[in-house]
């Protein structure tokens, strides 16, 4: 019987709902590299725009393309840089959704700084990649080589079986 205990015990682990209590989880996100350089696409519909600051706002239904990524908001902050020399950041908030390939995030909000080449995604974030889902309060996208990393109480569920 001790010995059924010690075959099921790490199946059952294996099986189950997991909690990764780990520093942060590395993962692939999207099926392609990102080219931070290509244009980037804003429809919403209101926009304010602030020349003093050298920022402007996008509200309601926003969303933002590029190449074949996708970012849709409530609200977009777009900060352009010294002298109009194009976007250097997007703040989004208000139920952000980021698509890339197969792969989707939720979150309350997300950063994207266009020359790093990353978007950080906090609070409530939600990862789904096929049947398979990641929980976390912080995720950071690496663009330019397709990764993620999640941290901050980070949980996923693992679906078993599958035709590899």
């Amino acid at each position: 019987m001790t010995r059924v205990k010690y075959i099921l015990l790490p199946l059952f682990l294996l099986l189950s709902p997991m909690s990764v209590a780990a520093q942060g989880t590395n993962v692939a996100f999207g099926t392609i590299r990102q080219d931070t350089s290509l244009p980037v696409e804003v429809t919403a519909d209101n926009l304010s725009v602030d020349q003093a600051t050298g920022t402007a706002i996008f509200t309601g239904n926003v969303l933002i393309g590029q190449g074949e990524m996708r970012l849709s908001a409530a609200r977009v902050l777009v900060v352009y840089r010294a002298e109009a020399e194009g976007i250097a950041r997007l703040e989004a908030t208000g139920g952000v959704t980021l698509v890339s390939g197969p792969d989707a995030a939720e979150s309350e909000r997300a950063d994207y700084d266009i020359d790093a080449g990353t978007i950080v995604m906090t609070g409530n974030v939600l990862l789904a990649q096929g049947r398979n889902a990641l929980s976390s309060d912080k995720m950071s996208v690496n663009l330019s080589d397709g990764t993620a990393q999640m941290s901050g109480r980070v949980r996923t569920t693992l679906q078993p079986g599958g035709s590899n």
